[in-house]
């Protein structure tokens, strides 16, 4: 089999969303328009894809580049492919193509390194035996370095009906979910940018309160404006009368929703808006066909001392269980220009 890396132009984007939305290794972060997001905040996204003789696509890579300052693009840039590559990693002959073709491409266009965070977990039963693609990465010259997403998450299973998902939570997560509702609060769709911008407020408020960096406002109106319309994300907002208690941003692509980002204020906590916000997020993937969701990272370890313990506490109530990926794994194409770039640019 002769497999060929185009580069995928922007009227095969709906080929493109399709291969990545239908395959099991697929993911939002390797969506054409979470490249279209990116390259709103200084990414340069490539959109690649391995064909076979019929041309049908057999491997496909989103890959953010970002540059030195000052230093244009074919003299010096790092790439990044999130949650990707995508295709089957137990097929050796795809794995060769596309590696020997993506490799050879990045450093003829100026790549001073590669990282990749494929969308794998990791197989927990022997720390000694990694997964293939952990394997074939450690063989194939890749180091492992820094992750970029969380390596940790817990994954919901959505096959359940709602009445067994509700069965599975922990008592106390049930009891806030009705608690909630019995309050008067309600669930609304974000409906124009004056939604978003109000949400934002309260993720300013989030990000103050526990101390975590966030996007810019524009970041977060650009996400909406791209995804929104496609259905491939939702702002859901929690409000108890006519007051904004908490938001969420929740992805859905790959048959996979995925808790974004949320936001809550300081004020009325003791209705319980963020475990309803939480349960009619998850309704609404199950609805749209979603298999799984995904609360979107975890502590590294369960230790009751991390730092986003908290976090963990919340995120393990709803049912589902911790998951390992595989990480972050590096190759370097020019290590003195790299040590170099790593002083002015980051992943």
């Amino acid at each position: 089999m002769h497999s060929t890396l185009h580069l995928v132009p922007v009227n095969q984007q709906e080929e493109w969303d399709q291969f990545v939305h239908e395959h099991p290794n697929g993911h939002l972060l390797q969506s054409w328009g979470w490249g279209e997001l990116k390259a709103r905040s200084g990414w340069s996204p490539l959109r690649l894809a391995l064909r076979d003789e019929q041309q049908h696509i057999v491997a496909a890579a989103q890959v953010l580049r970002r540059t030195v300052p000052h230093v244009p693009l074919r003299l010096g840039h790092l790439a990044y492919i999130p949650k990707g590559p995508v295709f089957d990693w137990s097929q050796p002959r795809i794995r060769k193509a596309f590696f020997a073709q993506l490799h050879a491409l990045l450093s003829r266009q100026g790549a001073l390194a590669l990282r990749i965070e494929p969308n794998c977990v990791r197989d927990t039963v022997s720390d000694e035996s990694p997964d293939d693609s952990c394997e074939y990465m450690l063989t194939e010259h890749f180091s492992p370095t820094q992750p970029i997403q969380p390596v940790r998450t817990i994954l919901l299973d959505l096959a359940p009906s709602e009445g067994e998902l509700l069965a599975q939570m922990k008592e106390k997560w049930r009891y806030n979910v009705r608690l909630a509702i019995r309050k008067g609060v309600t669930i609304r769709v974000a409906q124009s940018l004056d939604d978003v911008i109000a949400w934002y407020a309260l993720l300013q408020t989030t990000g103050e309160r526990d101390h975590f960096g966030i996007h810019t406002r524009k970041y977060y109106c650009d996400a909406w404006r791209i995804f929104a319309p496609s259905q491939q994300t939702r702002l859901l907002l929690a409000e108890h009368g006519d007051r904004l208690l908490a938001g969420i941003f929740v992805g859905l692509f790959a048959n996979q929703g995925i808790y974004l980002y949320g936001a809550s204020s300081n004020e009325s906590r003791n209705l319980m808006p963020n475990y309803l916000l939480q349960w009619e997020a998850i309704r609404w993937a199950k609805q749209q066909g979603a298999t799984h969701y995904d609360f979107w990272g975890i502590p590294e370890t369960d230790n009751g001392d991390e730092a986003m313990a908290g976090v963990y506490r919340f995120k393990s109530g709803w049912g589902g269980r911790a998951v390992t990926f595989v990480g972050c794994y590096e190759h370097i194409y020019h290590p003195l220009a790299m040590r170099i770039a790593k002083k002015f640019v980051y992943f």
